[in-house]
């Protein structure tokens, strides 16, 4: 009894020990943090009282995939709408007020030149008495041997050596340009760089800018224009009439029904000082170019241009017509011994818009002054 009594002691013993390490290491396993250790130390001591103390829940994490109640996840936060948000600056710039507009002068336009050239403008009058032949409206500067009665007879005829056709299909009129790259200044300070060749490609800038007005006023106007922009004088200056000559005559034999054949250039000049001069008038307030027409002649030997008179008369009516327009735009008509490839037709005529020192926008608006008092000459109706 004795041996059966000691047995059920050490079973006892080993169940009380094998419980409590049970707990113990439940309670480990379940409680987070230093309560851990409290407590499993605790349930060493006294299970009992481990036992009966509240033991916190155990929260379970969720499982990726699965959705938890709204208690344990907090609702999602929405989205803010995107907003356009300002620089401070601009923001800074908003709040104050704008202030007063002050006057200031406007800076030059002309870049840092080292020892610059001058320019002044000069307005040209139509001269008189010998030597020029005054017109209803401007006039003719003889430079020929022929008398000025001679060349006063040759433009009385009052209609044109031509007829155009307003509305047509077929063009009427050529503009190009022997001398295309030839330009201007690009600003309106009276100075200019003397290292500057006054030529460039550029056809916003050079001859072709002005041609690209007037084709646009003619055409406006019901003269169906053609405007070539070939570079005749690029890269070679040397022959480019020769170039220009074979240019128009390719347009004559594709469009025989052209009249009218306009080689626009710009003129070059220059006091003994080196000072440019710029032929300059106003019109409606603002800075224009004037323009010349230069009419060749026959000089009986080298220089054959047998319908020269003919094409005076032409350039005598459309002199007249700028004139009555546009009063101050125009230099004197040149008549003198130049060829200019004016025997091609009885309208062919070269004529300088302003000088190398005028800027672009005064010849593109002389251009357009000389192309409206044309359209009306032809008969179109400029706008």
């Amino acid at each position: 009894m004795a041996l059966l009594r000691r047995c059920l002691a050490v079973l006892l013993c080993t169940v009380l020990l094998a419980g409590g390490t049970a707990l113990t290491l439940a309670a480990v396993l379940c409680l987070p943090g230093r309560d851990l250790l409290i407590r499993g130390a605790l349930l060493c001591q006294d299970p009992a009282a481990a036992v009966s103390l509240n033991w916190p829940a155990p929260v379970e994490k969720p499982r990726p995939g699965t959705q938890t109640s709204a208690e344990a996840t907090p609702a999602p936060t929405p989205t803010p709408e995107p907003q356009t948000t300002q620089p401070a600056a601009a923001v800074a710039e908003e709040a104050s007020p704008t202030p007063e507009p002050t006057v200031t002068p406007l800076p030059s336009t002309a870049p840092q030149i080292d020892n610059p050239g001058a320019i002044r403008a000069e307005t040209y009058g139509q001269g008189s008495g010998n030597g020029y032949i005054t017109l209803g409206a401007g006039g003719i500067h003889n430079l020929t041997q022929y008398s000025d009665a001679d060349l006063r007879a040759a433009v009385t005829t009052p209609s044109l050596p031509f007829d155009i056709e307003v509305n047509s299909s077929e063009p009427q009129v050529l503009i190009l340009h022997t001398h295309a790259t030839e330009t201007y200044q690009t600003w309106p300070d009276l100075i200019y760089d003397p290292d500057f060749t006054a030529r460039t490609q550029n056809t916003e800038l050079n001859m072709c800018a002005v041609g690209e007005k007037m084709a646009e006023v003619l055409n406006g106007a019901g003269i169906n224009t053609l405007h070539d922009t070939t570079l005749h004088d690029s890269p070679s200056y040397t022959e480019s009439y020769d170039r220009s000559y074979a240019t128009t005559q390719a347009y004559l034999e594709k469009y025989p029904s052209i009249k009218v054949v306009l080689d626009v250039h710009r003129d070059a000049i220059e006091d003994a000082d080196g000072t440019r001069v710029k032929p300059l008038c106003t019109v409606n307030g603002e800075d224009t170019a004037q323009v010349m027409i230069i009419a060749g002649c026959d000089n009986g030997s080298s220089i054959r241009l047998p319908n020269w008179r003919l094409n005076l008369r032409f350039a005598a009516a459309w002199e007249q017509a700028m004139e009555q327009r546009t009063p101050g735009l125009t230099r004197p008509v040149m008549c003198a011994y130049r060829y200019y490839n004016q025997d091609l037709t009885t309208g062919s005529l070269l004529i300088e818009i302003g000088g190398h020192a005028n800027t672009v926008a005064e010849a593109v608006r002389a251009g357009q002054y000389a192309a409206e008092a044309l359209a009306v000459l032809l008969g179109g109706h400029p706008e």
